[in-house]
């Protein structure tokens, strides 16, 4: 759990880096978000409901009925955790977005004046939910809940893209610290464990996890393959770019977005039956 939290972590750090501090990634970001404008009259109507529905008040009810969830189970620590998961993910990335700078390389300048958006508010909540309904499934429903999870939030990433609210660096960025606070939050239910809590391998799932995070890893790829093209094209302002460009830069991020959470959702998958045991003492 400590590994997987400081490699998400450093992650999230390396993607911040790059899409903020350095002209490419900029570029590349501001190339994915002018190619949302491709078909974009098509898609405008559901992402934008999609988006509208991710309220306060949606969150609040998502956080009642997974922690509703953990309490029928008898798991009180599991509940606790869970909503801290939330809250915590939540909270981190409104404060990280008003934190973190974002200098102004004149690459984006009808953009320039709304500063830093990373990471996604919209995103953070859409994963914060997905990654905490893994925890509090029961085994038996769990791998349906971890693809429902996983595909509400690469939908919800995606649509900030389309809607031209975010960045595609904003939403992984948010993935990557929602995955950082799910170790954590593996690590407390870990030490809150007691000595005869029972593991019990029939409760993995190593089947559905690999599968998620193969497809997660393929997405990855197709992205990076994507990205790599667009960068080695000079850096010409967007609106100099053909239409080519704009769709591989839109698509590359779509893919990398939707990889990112894919593998996410994986790793947590795949370890929460160690971190949420059959029997808990």
């Amino acid at each position: 759990m400590v590994v997987l939290a400081l490699a998400q972590a450093v992650a999230f750090l390396l993607v911040w880096r790059f899409a903020l501090h350095t002209e490419v990634g900029q570029w590349i970001d501001t190339v994915a978000l002018t190619g949302n404008r491709i078909g974009q009259d098509r898609i405008d109507g559901p992402v934008n409901r999609i988006l509208n529905a991710m309220s306060v008040v949606s969150l609040l009810v998502a956080t009642a009925v997974i922690g509703f969830i953990a309490l029928i189970r008898g798991r009180k620590a599991l509940a606790v955790t869970a909503t801290l998961l939330i809250a915590g993910a939540n909270g981190s990335a409104q404060l990280l977005k008003h934190v973190l700078t974002r200098p102004d390389f004149g690459i984006d300048p009808e953009r320039a004046a709304a500063g830093n958006s990373l990471p996604s508010g919209h995103t953070a909540v859409a994963a914060s939910v997905a990654v905490a309904l893994i925890l509090v499934l029961p085994s038996r429903v769990r791998v349906v809940g971890a693809f429902v999870g996983a595909g509400y939030a690469a939908v919800a990433g995606v649509a900030t893209l389309s809607a031209g609210w975010h960045r595609p660096s904003d939403a992984v960025a948010a993935f990557l610290l929602v995955g950082a606070w799910a170790a954590v939050a593996g690590l407390v239910l870990l030490i809150f464990q007691r000595e005869r809590a029972v593991v019990s391998i029939e409760d993995a799932h190593p089947v559905a996890a690999a599968v998620l995070g193969l497809g997660g890893v393929l997405a990855l790829v197709a992205s990076g393959l994507a990205l790599s093209w667009l960068v080695d094209l000079p850096e010409l302002p967007t609106d100099e770019l053909a239409r080519r460009p704009l769709f591989i830069g839109y698509a590359g991020s779509a893919a990398g977005i939707v990889g990112t959470i894919a593998v996410v959702a994986a790793l947590v998958l795949a370890l929460v039956h160690r971190v949420v045991p059959r029997y808990k003492g």
